[in-house]
């Protein structure tokens, strides 16, 4: 039956099927033809996969994404990043990464922040001089750090599929992790950008417009610290966190920027309904196919026959890096998680692995899926959304796929990155 699943499932993904459909497709065929099961459980398993209390952050932060880009949020964070970095050479890009940063610690979502922000600094690198392709290429690279710097969606999916880490221990676990690839995109921006030349014709800001930029993205700063620090201090937990950065997001674009009216927050929300509709879709058909998986034994039979092995931690982490590389290319991050994270887990736990640190290098794994062809959803969005040919965007990605691939490396054989912000944080394990 898991190989007619697995099989199915290949074929329906060929044809072109979507992988949401094409998910729970394959489930029903596994069943269907060997009459195991009754039908019915299929659709039973993928209700129970979206009823739960955490899932309901993922609509909310994906609304709180939309009226971020919708608003002035973004324009300031934008201006407030440029000011620092913009005067220098390749300035502008290191000001596409501290931008993407600070998006990332408000929407949680990785194509949120390229469709969004990222094509506006992308179409901004252009008029200042750059390649259209490499300013497309280092958008792409520096989205990817939208699910790891918190809040993220990733995250919270990966919360309900382990029960040995926590929303709050992740989003802890994220923080340093997502430095580190910001980080290693910058320094690829610095190189590439000597080499050809990007010379910056924008002047350091006097003093006083550099008060007033600061100033004017207080409001839109305070976002990152009310969902983080609500959900630190207990006093939210990550859904409740959601809510309030709707809320506040609205209270800064409506009252503070007014930069929103109801036709603006209409069109947010109506986006906001499409993805998370989009999302939820592919999580119930994950949560069908991972069950067939669990009820077959596969997790526990794949556990035995790993620990007879008899890996050492770095062996079985550096086969995991292998294995996900690969799997990312094909299947988006989300379904990877529902779908991985009930087998692997279970085996990284066996060996003494440190549950925050495996978790962090699943995530950061599957998340680089989306700058990798074939399926690469953050590249078809900056092309979409910027105008491009796909394949001149790939030709630009080598290098930051490289960096991606260096700080996987360090993540993986140095755990410090994953647990000393959840350990201080009182989420040790």
């Amino acid at each position: 039956m898991i190989a007619l699943m697995v099989l199915s499932f290949l074929v329906f993904l060929v044809i072109g099927v979507p992988v949401a459909f094409a998910l729970g497709l394959a489930a029903f065929t596994a069943l269907g033809l060997t009459g195991a099961y009754p039908l019915v459980v299929i659709v039973k398993e993928m209700f129970s996969g979206l009823d739960s209390f955490p899932l309901l952050a993922v609509p909310f932060f994906i609304f709180a994404a939309e009226i971020m880009s919708a608003g002035a949020i973004s324009m300031s964070l934008l201006r407030f990043a440029r000011q620092f970095v913009g005067h220098l050479r390749g300035g502008l890009g290191y000001a596409n990464v501290i931008s993407q940063t600070l998006f990332a610690g408000i929407s949680g979502s990785a194509l949120a922040d390229a469709a969004g922000p990222g094509a506006m600094m992308t179409r901004m690198m252009e008029k200042g001089g750059y390649d259209r392709a490499y300013a497309g290429a280092l958008t792409i690279s520096s989205a990817v750090v939208g699910p790891i710097i918190p809040p993220s969606i990733t995250m919270i999916i990966y919360a309900l599929q382990d029960q040995n880490v926590s929303v709050g221990s992740l989003f802890m676990a994220g923080i340093l992790p997502g430095l580190l690839i910001s980080a290693a995109m910058a320094t690829v921006n610095f190189v590439i950008s000597r080499r050809r030349n990007y010379v910056s014709d924008m002047r350091r800001p006097e003093p006083g417009v550099m008060l007033r930029n600061s100033l004017h993205a207080v409001p839109s700063l305070m976002l990152i610290v009310l969902i983080v620090g609500g959900i630190r201090s207990g006093i939210t937990t990550p859904t409740e966190a959601s809510v309030m950065a709707v809320f506040y997001a609205l209270l800064v674009s409506v009252v503070i920027y007014r930069s929103m009216g109801l036709r603006e927050i209409w069109g947010a929300a109506r986006r906001a309904a499409i993805m998370s509709v989009s999302v939820l879709l592919i999580l119930a058909s994950a949560r069908a196919f991972a069950w067939v998986l669990i009820i077959e034994g596969v997790p526990q039979d794949l556990a035995d026959y790993v620990i007879a092995l008899e890996l050492s931690p770095i062996a079985f982490l550096l086969a995991v890096n292998l294995l996900l590389l690969v799997f990312g290319m094909f299947m988006d991050p989300l379904p990877g998680v529902m779908i991985l994270v009930p087998i692997l887990a279970p085996i990284a736990h066996a060996l003494g692995i440190a549950p925050d640190h495996f978790a962090i290098v699943v995530i950061v794994n599957l998340t680089f899926g989306l700058l990798t062809p074939p399926v690469g959803g953050l590249i078809f969005v900056i092309a979409a959304s910027t105008g491009q040919r796909p394949g001149a965007l790939i030709r630009e990605l080598p290098p930051f796929f490289l960096a991606a691939i260096g700080v996987l490396l360090v993540l993986t054989f140095v755990p410090f990155f994953s647990t000393w912000l959840p350990g201080i944080g009182g989420y040790g394990h």
